[in-house]
């Protein structure tokens, strides 16, 4: 058995796929470097990430996958997950070794996999767009930090932009340290350096960061929130199905109900 280690990264992955049938070694594990531990007597190679390989086996499943299978296979690298990269390794193998529309073959446990795995991150892409509370900061930026499960930023930046094309807003995950911020025009890529004056850990940003209005924006929009409750109509098990506890700290509406 010999272990390819790789970066965790999209195109890490490609790559290792290509180093598969370059160098045809039989039996092989792909593993994230992050939880690799060398044992006596392993082989292993540490794959190098290049552009043009990966660029070869993306265009290879690009005439073997079905479009929407296409996305599914990019989606489910976000999910972070050590399995996940694992299936997707096999998955690709899977592709490559059959004829075309083997995705549709339910009985394969690869295509079970990451079928599985395309929908919890679409439920948590679906919840992002729900859940998101922006705060508007004193220099006219709407803020709101966010902590997925899965790194869905980039699922739902077209929305954001189409929704909120006129305003400036940042959406920061504070688990991976990274954002996105939309300067009216464009959609762009932050770091934690772009938003160093603000601590990220605190979901409500402090007084002196906040517009004038924001308060009374809260305020007003908490009070239309519970207008709109039909206490005889409540079913908190229904309810938290749908709205699971851990984003309500993101949710104003619920302050002081978690």
């Amino acid at each position: 058995m010999v272990t390819f280690v790789f970066d965790g990264s999209f195109e890490g992955l490609l790559t290792a796929v290509f180093e598969f049938y370059e160098r045809k070694p039989g039996q092989v594990q792909l593993v994230w470097d992050k939880y690799y531990q060398p044992l006596m007597l392993e082989e292993s190679i540490e794959i190098i990430n290049d552009e043009t390989k990966a660029t070869r086996v993306w265009e290879g499943l690009k005439k073997k996958l079905d479009p929407q299978w296409l996305q599914t296979f990019y989606k489910v690298h976000l999910a972070e997950d050590a399995q996940t990269f694992s299936d997707m390794f096999d998955f690709a193998r899977y592709i490559f070794d059959n004829p075309k529309g083997a995705e549709a073959n339910f009985s394969n446990e690869h295509v079970i996999a990451l079928s599985k795995m395309e929908r919890k991150i679409s439920r948590e892409r679906h919840r992002m767009k729900a859940f998101i509370r922006f705060q508007k900061t004193a220099d006219g930026i709407y803020y709101c930090p966010i902590e997925p499960d899965f790194n869905v930023l980039p699922l739902v930046a077209k929305f954001f932009k189409d929704r909120y094309a006129d305003q400036q807003w940042i959406i920061y995950d504070v688990k991976r340290r990274y954002g996105l911020y939309y300067d009216l025009t464009t959609v762009q890529q932050i770091t934690y350096e772009f938003v160093s004056n603000i601590d990220t850990r605190k979901v409500q940003l402090p007084a002196e960061l906040t517009d004038e209005k924001e308060e009374l924006a809260s305020l007003l929009w908490k009070d239309y929130f519970n207008s709109t409750n039909i206490p005889a109509r409540k079913n908190m098990k229904l309810h938290i199905q749908h709205v699971p506890k851990r984003y309500w700290k993101y949710l104003n509406e619920k302050e002081g109900k978690n």
